[in-house]
């Protein structure tokens, strides 16, 4: 179990026994995928190989544990170069590592200054000891082992007694247990059926006889109640389903890999692969502008997936590693400049059984039969199309498939034809198709562009979930919560100072503090620009009056503070070396840019100068500025200083333009970190870039309606500018999307409440057994969404599912607080009582075998339903001013009270 070896794993949505038995991964790679490694109770990572500000980290990190190797140190890791030489007794030549002497207090202390301690301040929690019996390299006697042995128990002792709340795993140490069990959590060992050996680390059959020396020494593990974790290793992974369940019957909790430990792979409970590796090129385009990300990304999330952009200017990834994908997607934007590499790589996937799908072209110049084996031959042609031969129910999805001229002309064999094209001179072409090992999706097939509006011909929903094969998931929805759609309103602080144009108020910000804020008794998240506030920004002469309009927008209950940064960068990509040019943000005398004073001492200066010292909600959110598409540079420095961000995206559908293309994605992916996106444009792109017409934001209550139904795919996201109060159209159409969204059947939050959820939704992991599923992950996000609008959930053998509703053709299930849920489906309707729906977040929640108890607070008055069949009761502490009912569900209607306990009761 060396250090320095890669591991990636193979994950099946196979399990072996329960979803509630103990599973354990260990991973040495360098890409942690969390959707992959959340379900497990044991995850051994290499830690300068894990980032630990990542959001799957916080997530996880309870269950993360940190390897140290104790009794040698590899000669190319970086602690290597602080080992004193005297410390070093031996040479392990198999691992290409110095074995160091456990006997000596300096290295122990070693041990916990160089690695422990930084380790725990990087933020992990565990930690997993490897090398634990090296010093039988160099302690030959009784005399000797038994020395090593009482420093090694004394090491452990001490550092339990140094971290009391810290759990540890250790690798075998069979010969220490009896002095350190107290300190142990669990003990892993490896090689029981299936090991290694020489120096070369072949792949062996382990012997009876070293089996029966393994039972003997487990036996003193066992007698302390300690979990045991089994490593074993194949060469090939075919057989690891039987090699788990042989694991699992001696009572061990299994993990079976290969020798390198550089593939996913099994133990007793294994991840849904929920990622979709999509190839792009970013020699031209940005992925935040490439047509994968735009078109591409919400279809997968909807799905429950994950779209995982891969840039191919790095070279094509191992197709030994992407067992864990549910799915690759070619969508280059031009054709790859090594045709016979990437054939040859494409055929390496097709052997391993993945599924492949090409979107818009086959990614290489075919012209006859370089597709030949996939089944596919390229013909040439001049000739006008005549009819369309077949089309499926799933082509002509928003714009039926055109009759222009195309030259090339596509036959596929084994597969099922959904667009086929007859020629003039009788000859066909099928553009799009499902295929043994996969489908495409080519040209006319694919999207259609009119006027720069971009229509899908064939349904992505359905096409990529059969062309994948994507399995129907329970899908994190970032959407809804406690079965209401969510509702959040954010301001971007561009314009506090503009002048009013009319008698209605003197400065913008007047206008949205008097008339929206304190008008609409619903969260807030309002931001301002450090530059045109500040006494030595841009206007030092508004600079006391603006102020005092942020320091009383802040003061109310209803708003939280926010950064619009403090020089509003307008190009994010030209912050280099943590500079960025007056040319690209606002031009402030005496200003060097950072960073650090553009994203954390403003926020600072909010908290110490512009809001209440006694508000307990601290400003802590940027609204990304300008382009609003932040490097890596700019989300690493959020993510490392805990920060949240918004904004980006472009969803502005509405009922001239109600194509799928204008609605975002959730959030894009650079390098380990997501930004959050909006759930809707702000009013600049409404009025034309603020030339007009000023009532236009009033459209954005279409694009509300269009992101709901037929599928609920954003929230409701108010999202403008500052200088909104400046003009009476802007005014009034403020007023009437704040009225419209008041009528709706939503839960408002506030803006910081938002972005976690979403951060979850990428991060969640799941398990599947039989009608089970075993969800991990929904820290922030509450809610589960079933495609089945009949999906039938057992709640009374569910864990952590306390109401159900559904909507249209949806079911949504609402979870408690708990860090993992199990839902049960079932074919029969079981359940007397549950929530329906609340406008409140779930504070509190008791269940027994006869009552269930919530307790709920919201930031408007209380309006909760509950299913209530015949024989049960509810009562309401305090109670509710109208009680309505409507067959078996009751409605108890709040005035000005905002908190509740609701006890339903069956006898």
């Amino acid at each position: 179990m060396k250090k320095y070896l890669l591991l990636v794993w193979i994950f099946s949505t196979l399990l072996f026994g329960s979803l509630q038995d103990k599973s354990a991964i260990v991973y040495y790679g360098d890409e942690l995928s969390y959707p992959m490694i959340g379900v497990h109770d044991y995850i051994i990572v290499q830690p300068q190989h894990t980032n630990t500000v990542t959001h799957g980290f916080s997530l996880y990190k309870k269950s993360i544990y940190a390897y140290i190797s104790i009794g040698e140190v590899d000669l190319n890791s970086s602690v290597h170069n602080d080992i004193n030489s005297s410390w070093i007794v031996a040479k392990n030549e198999a691992w290409n590592s110095d074995v160091l002497d456990i006997n000596n207090k300096e290295y122990q202390e070693f041990i916990f200054t160089h690695q422990i301690d930084p380790l725990l301040k990087q933020g992990f929690k565990n930690f997993f000891f490897d090398t634990l019996d090296s010093y039988y390299f160099y302690s030959k006697t009784p005399e000797k082992i038994q020395e090593s042995q009482h420093s090694l128990a004394s090491f452990i002792q001490e550092f339990h007694k140094r971290y009391p709340d810290v759990k540890l795993i250790i690798n075998r140490g069979f010969g220490i247990i009896d002095d350190v069990h107290d300190a142990v959590d669990a003990v892993l060992f490896e090689s029981y059926y299936q090991g290694l050996k020489g120096k070369n680390l072949a792949y062996k059959e382990v012997d009876e006889a070293d089996r029966i020396w393994l039972d003997k020494n487990l036996e003193k593990v066992k007698k302390y109640n300690l979990d045991i974790i089994a490593v074993d290793y194949l060469s090939d992974m075919k057989y690891a389903d039987k090699l788990v369940k042989k694991l699992q019957a001696k009572g061990f909790i299994p993990y079976v890999a290969n020798k390198e430990l550089d593939i996913y792979g099994k133990s007793s409970k294994n991840a849904v692969k929920r990622e979709i590796l999509t190839l792009i090129d970013e020699s031209r385009l940005d992925r935040m502008l490439q047509g994968a990300h735009f078109e591409g990304g919400l279809i997968f999330e909807y799905l429950g997936y994950i779209q995982k952009l891969y840039d191919i200017n790095k070279g094509l990834p191992d197709p030994n590693k992407l067992e864990h994908y549910a799915g690759i997607v070619i969508w280059l934007e031009k054709y790859y400049n090594d045709r016979d590499k990437l054939l040859k790589w494409l055929n390496e996937v097709k052997k391993r059984n993945i599924p492949i799908v090409f979107v818009n072209t086959f990614a290489i110049d075919a012209k006859e039969d370089e597709l030949a084996s996939l089944g596919i031959t390229i013909e040439q042609t001049n000739l006008p199309k005549k009819s369309i031969l077949l089309q499926n129910k799933m082509v002509g999805f928003e714009i039926e498939p055109p009759m222009s001229r195309n030259p090339m002309l596509i036959h596929v064999k084994d597969a099922k034809e959904l667009l086929t094209y007859q020629y003039t001179d009788g000859k066909t072409s099928t553009p799009a198709a499902i295929t043994s090992w996969g489908g495409y999706l080519q040209n006319e097939a694919f999207i259609t562009a009119i006027n720069s509006e971009d229509m899908w011909v064939t349904n992505p929903f359905k096409f990529f979930e059969q062309a994948l094969r994507l399995p129907k998931l329970p899908v994190p929805d970032p959407t809804t919560e406690n079965g209401k759609r969510l509702l959040f309103t954010h301001i971007d602080g561009d314009g506090i100072m503009n002048k009013v144009e009319g008698d209605f108020g003197e400065y913008s910000g007047d206008v949205i503090l008097n008339k929206i804020l304190k008008k609409y008794k619903i969260p807030h998240s309002v931001s301002v620009i450090g530059a045109e506030i500040d006494p030595n920004g841009l206007y030092p002469k508004l600079s006391e009056k603006m102020i005092k309009i942020t320091k009383e927008m802040f003061a109310l209950e209803n708003v939280e503070a926010a950064s619009h940064t403090f020089t509003h960068p307008f190009f994010w990509e030209k912050i280099i070396d943590n500079n960025l040019s007056e040319e690209y943000r606002l031009k402030v005398t005496e200003y060097q840019f950072s960073l650090e004073k553009e994203l954390k001492t403003f926020l600072d200066t909010i908290n110490e100068k512009y809001s209440p010292k006694n508000k307990s909600k601290k400003a802590n959110i940027i609204f990304w500025s300008g382009d609003c598409a932040p490097r890596k540079n700019a989300l690493e420095y959020i993510y490392k200083n805990n920060i949240l961000a918004i904004n980006g995206g472009d969803t502005t559908i509405v009922k001239t333009n109600p194509w799928l293309t204008r609605i975002s994605p959730f959030g894009l992916k650079r390098s380990d970190y997501y930004q959050v996106y909006t759930g809707a444009q702000n009013e600049n792109v409404y009025t034309n870039n603020w030339l007009g017409p000023f009532w236009g934001f009033k459209r954005v209550t279409q694009t509300f309606e269009l992101t709901n139904s037929p599928r609920r795919l954003k929230p409701i996201d108010i999202y403008y500018h500052l200088y909104s109060g400046s003009k009476r159209a802007s005014l009034e159409a403020l007023k009437y999307v704040f009225n419209w969204a008041l009528k709706q059947d939503a839960m408002p939050i506030f803006t910081s409440e938002y972005i976690p959820k979403v951060m979850d939704m990428y991060e969640v992991s799941m398990a599947k057994d039989g009608n089970s599923w075993l969800i991990y992950g929904m820290n922030d996000l509450k809610t589960i969404r079933f495609e089945d609008f009949d999906a039938n959930v057992d709640l009374n053998n569910s864990e952590g599912v306390i109401g159900v509703t559904q909507f249209e053709n949806h079911t949504y299930l609402s979870l408690d607080q708990r860090e993992k849920h199990l839902i049960e489906l079932s074919n029969e309707e079981n359940n007397k009582i549950y929530m329906v729906s609340s406008n409140g977040k779930l504070t509190d929640y008791n269940e027994t075998s006869s009552t269930k108890s919530y307790s709920f607070s919201s930031y408007v008055d209380l309006d909760l339903s509950m299913y209530i069949s015949s024989g049960c009761k509810i009562s309401a502490v305090p109670k509710a001013q109208k009680l309505l009912k409507e067959g078996d569900i009751t409605t108890l209607k709040y005035k000005n009270i905002k908190e509740a306990t609701i006890t339903l009761e069956c006898e």
